[in-house]
């Protein structure tokens, strides 16, 4: 069996080849480690082989997770859907939020993101696809949206998250992650951030120039729900 410091790298060599095919700057790319119903020894194994970004969907998990990674300096990553009960504790304990959909969150999140921590970094998940199975904001809501996301207090809009629905068509890949990428350009706003493309199509999100790819089954194999 392959360890996670095996698939790290793996991975990684990934990433840097879609970099290259993609005539992008060498680690333009981020690694993300979708850490979710995984352990805590897990983790520390993505650490010593040089994971530091780690990205939680069940906020109770996540926080059980840093109580008992306190002495790792890991940046933490909030990337699943969020109720209004739980932004007070995501502001408090998180670096990032990839999954914003609607104003009242983001409100929140300024509201209750602490004085003495720097401000929470802040991505706009956009339902490209249109399913409505998935969370996101519609892309014809999202300029008065980012707007209105960029000027809060305690926050920093740094770009756009997207799930696009699963396909193992290049093609079809392509165009929702270059739809994603349209979007972002059009709100002329300082973003630098695309958080887009997971295992199966990181190399498409990649060639459409994504800032961050989401990987949780290729570092740790597949998810077991009945730990989370």
């Amino acid at each position: 069996m392959s360890t996670i410091a095996d698939n790290i790298a793996q991975v990684s060599s990934r990433i840097r080849a879609a970099e290259q095919a993609a005539q992008r700057s060498a680690h333009s790319v981020q690694l993300l480690a979708v850490s979710k119903t995984k352990p805590v020894q897990a983790l520390r194994e993505a650490y010593a082989a040089g994971l530091r970004d780690f990205g939680e969907n069940y906020l109770q998990e996540a926080l059980s997770k840093q109580a008992e990674l306190t002495d790792l300096p890991l940046t933490w990553h909030f990337i699943g859907p969020i109720q209004s009960n739980k932004t007070r504790a995501i502001a408090e304990h998180f670096d990032w939020v990839h999954s914003v959909d609607r104003l009242k969150i983001a409100q929140r999140l300024s509201e209750q993101r602490p004085a003495g921590l720097p401000p929470l970094n802040i991505c706009i998940q956009v339902n490209v696809s249109g399913e409505a199975s998935k969370s996101g904001c519609t892309p014809a809501d999202l300029p008065a949206l980012a707007n209105a996301i960029g000027a809060l207090p305690r926050l920093k809009l740094r770009g756009l998250m997207a799930i696009p629905e699963p396909t193992e068509e290049r093609a079809v890949q392509d165009a929702a992650f270059a739809a994603v990428q349209r979007l972002q350009a059009s709100l002329e706003l300082p973003l630098d951030t695309l958080s887009m493309g997971m295992s199966h199509d990181l190399e498409s999100a990649i060639a459409q120039g994504a800032t961050w790819v989401r990987i949780g089954t290729a570092l740790f194999g597949a998810r077991d729900y009945s730990a989370g």
